[in-house]
């Protein structure tokens, strides 16, 4: 005879294998239904496609022409664009954006101003050989720093007794002599007058075109070409930080010995600016001065325009 107690047990049993059977076909049912909607979600987006693509193959129909030997494409009203030539202006487009945001500039342009700038040595009184960077300006003109050209003195309080005696550019591989013409105010490294303009005779390179009102904001994206470490000219990026009370502006791109002199350009290519120093101890920290029309006072191709309101008075 069979107890209560089995009796309770397969009752339990089975209740459980019943509750189990039913949740297995509640979930499958549930599957089912959420993949019958996926279903028919990528049936309507595929249905938008297709449709999407005979509107694009109907345009890209040929039209019917008259026999006269003339076509309705071209520059009649209502012409369609051929699909590939949309496509290749949105690509095009996209490219600029993207490169815009992140602050790329053209390989080739880069390539480019590499060309405008130059190694620079200058010799003192005592024998000692310092390098820096120039950027050409046309009709032989360079500007730099000044404390590449001219001795400033670290202590105003003691005499400097330390001059420069040559000042030479390297074009073609070979050393070309150079003269000062103009320099800024500056009497220690890292001032806002700390540029020079040096001449040799006319070369053959590439002029910079030059932008000296570039707002300098924060974030914009910058490129930096100098001579680091006396190995040639090399390229480096940053992004605009803050100004300095001086005039100067900060960046976070390589300030390695040599780069002083050398070009810092916007993403139009313009040079906008000159490299001049470094935070102490920190070749990441530089120190950018702005271009000013100022600088080029003394540059035939870059001479400042008088304004209007000028002309007019002198007219009157």
């Amino acid at each position: 005879m069979v107890s209560r107690r089995t009796v309770f047990v397969a009752a339990v049993l089975a209740t459980a294998v019943s509750c189990y059977t039913l949740g297995i076909i509640h979930a499958r049912h549930t599957d089912a239904i959420v993949e019958r909607a996926y279903d028919a979600k990528i049936d309507a987006i595929r249905t938008e496609v297709q449709i999407e693509l005979g509107r694009t193959h109907r345009s890209d129909a040929v039209v019917p022409a008259a026999t006269s030997g003339q076509t309705s494409r071209g520059k009649e009203e209502g012409d369609v664009t051929p699909a590939k030539s949309a496509r290749d202006r949105m690509v095009a487009e996209i490219k600029q954006e993207l490169s815009s945001e992140m602050g790329l500039l053209p390989v080739h342009l880069l390539r480019d101003r590499r060309a405008s700038f130059v190694e620079l040595y200058s010799t003192d009184n005592f024998g000692k050989t310092n390098y820096g960077t120039a950027g050409y300006l046309g009709h032989g003109y360079f500007i730099t720093v000044k404390h590449a050209v001219v001795a400033l003195s670290d202590d105003n309080e003691r005499p400097n007794t330390r001059k420069i005696g040559g000042i030479k550019i390297m074009y073609g591989g070979k050393e070309m002599p150079a003269r000062i013409v103009d320099t800024g105010d500056a009497n220690v490294e890292v001032h806002s007058g700390d540029w020079a303009i040096i001449k040799t005779k006319e070369v053959d390179l590439p002029a910079l075109q030059v932008d000296a009102a570039f707002g300098y904001d924060f974030a914009d994206p910058i490129f930096r070409l100098g001579n680091d470490y006396s190995k040639g000219i090399i390229l480096s990026t940053g992004y605009v930080g803050q100004r300095t009370s001086n005039g100067l502006v900060t960046c976070l791109t390589d300030g390695h010995p040599g780069v002083s002199g050398g070009g810092v350009l916007n993403q139009k290519g313009y040079l906008v600016g000159i490299p001049i120093g470094r935070m102490q101890g920190d070749y990441r920290f530089s120190f950018i001065l702005p271009i000013r029309p100022e600088m080029l006072r003394k540059v035939p191709a870059y001479e400042v325009p008088v304004p209007a309101q000028t002309v007019v008075a002198e007219q009157q």
